[in-house]
């Protein structure tokens, strides 16, 4: 893969109350194929999965999805309108998560751009957390 884009992964995530927030900063894929964009990237020692690869797929402001694989495999679906069982691997145990999308808004380009999604998840229909996720992709210089 050519890590030719720089990506920045700003996330916030707000459950009981509380908020935490999150961003990292990595060198990564950015690709357009068949209509939809695919950010992808190794993970490292920061996020707790290394050895894995992540790879986002935007397809529009309908429907992103979260791949990982790797040793902790996951995949999350955020889709407006439909609610998701993904099944979900922490390096510690596996769940299986509903996910329902908020919004969606991608402004790409093949040149790089920003996608902003928001989403809850929650375990036996028992809200867990609402996220909230800006990913930004522009071309190293």
């Amino acid at each position: 893969m050519k890590e030719d884009f720089l990506i920045t992964i700003r996330g916030r995530i707000e459950q009981n109350g509380d908020s935490d927030s999150i961003e990292l900063m990595t060198r990564g894929g950015f690709v357009r194929r068949n209509g939809s964009y695919f950010i992808t990237y190794q993970e490292t020692e920061a996020t707790g999965y290394v050895g894995c690869t992540t790879t986002v797929k935007v397809e529009g402001s309908q429907r992103v999805s979260m791949l990982r694989f790797g040793p902790a495999a996951s995949q999350l679906i955020i889709e407006k309108g439909r609610r998701h069982v993904c099944h979900y691997e922490t390096g510690h145990g596996a769940l299986d998560l509903g996910i329902a999308a908020d919004e969606i808004e991608a402004d790409l380009t093949p040149q790089g751009g920003s996608v902003d999604f928001s989403y809850t998840l929650d375990v036996d229909t028992a809200m867990m957390s609402r996220n909230f996720v800006n990913i930004t992709v522009r071309p190293v210089i």
